[in-house]
């Protein structure tokens, strides 16, 4: 009889218990939370080439590379200028789709394009990321990319800056997308894009190889550096992968070729719209066509095409925005017409410096002065996997696949190899890195 009522009382008091150790054990380890939302950031250092990080000491470029993965090059869409690439790099796809065919053209139906006028959204043709994001249900926020300060088809990122301003440094672009990091979980971005100054104003104005560009790069690495010292103090890379591209690289270019003039020295009735590598000729009269391609193609530094002979692997056949011939430069000669004072410029340069050039890109793809970056650090990524060149509409979808949700409707991009594709099974932790210069917080 004892025992049995010793026994009753144990299986009396299982229960509190059981409840007791289930409370002390909350207590202890906390409430279970949710694995949180994948978030990523991109940036783009603009006008960066991709052989540039090697010229420089560049700490958080390092890192990144170290901690994360570089590619070995970045290949442009063509033109390989800014507008078409960005556009690119959100949408996946390449100019004769998304529409943006230079930073400046002329629409048939609709007249000039012109990048100062900041009418991109209305003339874009392809879905962007930050629509494709918002339409799956994930906050966006852009900072100064091209096409992102008005809504696209009655859609646009949450968080954007709706004027463009060349002035607003990186250090506060750093400090927004910080405080966008630090927004509570229900209102916080899971993409963050922002465009930066990157080399470009140097290139071009002091040539690739000036000591400009290497200060330009040392300035932009040490706001990356604020960033991801940033990052690091918030713990945040279990959740985060960081993407830092760029749209083009930069190419020492002298001489330039005036079509205009040689049409109108000829007879030859035309607007040409041109940028620095490609031409556009839209002819008064359609009968002038096979004059107008003999006289261009007296010049051997120049490849004419009619505009249902464009080579596809161009993918700038655009049915409104495509000139009735196309002409393309050989580099170092440009369309570009060379201005008074850059001219006196150089030529006193090259008194002590005689490889000193002009910097301008927009050539050709596969030109080696033309590869772009592109580094990744973060969740889901694979540490120290080289994936070799990849191409700028590989960005939109790697980047969607980090975020789990389908890439933009017109994407023919693929997933960049070692970055989300082993979500899941490995990710990689970057360690926070030692307080210097370019990494400190207080900088």
């Amino acid at each position: 009889m004892r025992g049995g009522r010793a026994q009753g009382a144990n299986r009396a008091l299982n229960p509190f218990l059981s409840g007791a150790l289930l409370t002390l054990l909350v207590c202890l380890l906390g409430p279970a939370r949710a694995e949180a939302a994948p978030r990523v950031v991109v940036i783009s250092l603009d006008g960066v080439r991709h052989d540039y990080p090697d010229k420089a000491d560049l700490p958080a470029l390092v890192r990144m590379e170290e901690q994360g993965l570089r590619a070995g090059r970045m290949r442009p869409v063509f033109p390989s200028s800014t507008f078409p690439n960005h556009v690119s790099l959100a949408t996946g796809t390449y100019p004769d789709r998304h529409g943006i065919v230079d930073n400046r053209f002329w629409d048939r139906e609709r007249g000039l394009y012109d990048y100062d006028k900041g009418e991109g959204p209305s003339w874009l043709k392809a879905e962007p990321l930050w629509v494709t994001a918002e339409r799956q249900g994930v906050t966006a926020a852009t900072l100064f990319w091209v096409g992102s300060r008005n809504a696209w088809n009655g859609v646009s990122a949450t968080y954007r800056r709706k004027t463009f301003d060349g002035r607003v440094s990186e250090r506060a672009k750093v400090d927004q997308i910080l405080e966008w990091v630090d927004l509570p979980e229900g209102d916080r971005p899971g993409l963050i894009m922002s465009w930066w100054h990157g080399a470009d104003r140097a290139g071009h104005q002091f040539g690739p190889d000036s000591a400009e560009v290497v200060e330009a790069l040392e300035e932009q690495d040490a706001e990356l550096g604020r960033l991801l010292a940033g990052l690091d103090a918030r713990q945040a890379w279990s959740e985060l992968t960081l993407l830092v591209v760029s749209d083009h690289g930069m190419l020492a270019v002298e001489g330039s070729v005036a079509l205009a003039e040689r049409f109108e020295a000829a007879g030859i009735s035309a607007r040409v719209q041109h940028g620095t590598a490609v031409a556009h000729i839209f002819l008064d009269d359609p009968t002038d066509r096979d004059r107008a391609q003999a006289l261009i193609a007296q010049d051997p530094g120049l490849q004419v095409y009619r505009m249902g002979e464009l080579p596809e692997a161009l993918r700038l056949a655009h049915p409104q925005r495509t000139g009735d011939l196309v002409v393309l430069v050989d580099p170092p000669r440009s369309f570009s017409r060379e201005e008074f004072l850059p001219r006196v410029y150089f030529g006193a340069r090259r008194l002590w410096k005689p490889e000193a050039r002009q910097g301008k890109h927009g050539y050709a793809p596969d030109h080696p002065a033309m590869g772009a970056i592109f580094f990744a650090l973060g969740r889901g990524v694979e540490v120290g996997f080289s994936p070799g060149e990849v191409r700028s509409v590989d960005v939109a979808p790697t980047v969607t696949r980090l975020l789990g949700i389908d890439p933009p409707m017109m994407s023919e991009g693929t997933p960049v190899a070692g970055v989300g594709g082993r979500l899941g099974r490995t990710a990689s932790t970057p360690e926070p890195a030692r307080v210097s210069r370019s990494t400190s917080a207080q900088d």
